[in-house]
């Protein structure tokens, strides 16, 4: 069998890793931009909602608007900054970390079920080896 050209590969793995994102992310009981920010704040701790903005490549006046919302749902609060009395950051509540593992757990499951229900034992085999080809890739 040929190996294939590195830039079919690309695109074909692009186009699956997307279809399988927005899959596992259906599984989400809340609007995806709001379950983005709580992940957000998980992987990088409290932020300004300028900087979530930034790290969500989204116009500050509408994560003004999803930090509002998320607030009033208890699931982030907001602190003085320590060093700028101008600034507030925000950072997840126990409701809202809580929410998040909920969630990341429901896509968890979905997965796990669809891979036992979808794949052979060597199919399931092939797919733990190509994560640490996935990794590596992640990594250049």
């Amino acid at each position: 069998m040929p190996v294939p050209e590195s830039a079919t590969v690309a695109a074909e793995l692009r186009t699956a890793m997307g279809k399988l994102t927005r899959r596992v992310k259906l599984e989400d009981q809340m609007p995806l931009g709001q379950v983005a920010v709580l992940g957000a704040l998980d992987r990088s701790g409290a932020m300004t909602t300028s900087e979530l903005a930034l790290d969500q490549r989204v116009r500050p006046q509408s994560m003004a608007r999803a930090v509002g919302l998320l607030m009033e749902q208890g699931l982030i609060t907001r602190r003085a900054h320590p060093t700028d009395g101008r600034k507030s950051l925000v950072e997840l509540s126990a409701a809202g970390r809580r929410l998040l593992e909920e969630t990341r757990g429901r896509r968890a499951d979905w997965l796990a079920e669809a891979i036992e229900a979808e794949l052979t034992g060597k199919e399931r085999e092939l797919l733990a080896r190509a994560i640490g080809l996935v990794e590596r890739l992640a990594a250049h």
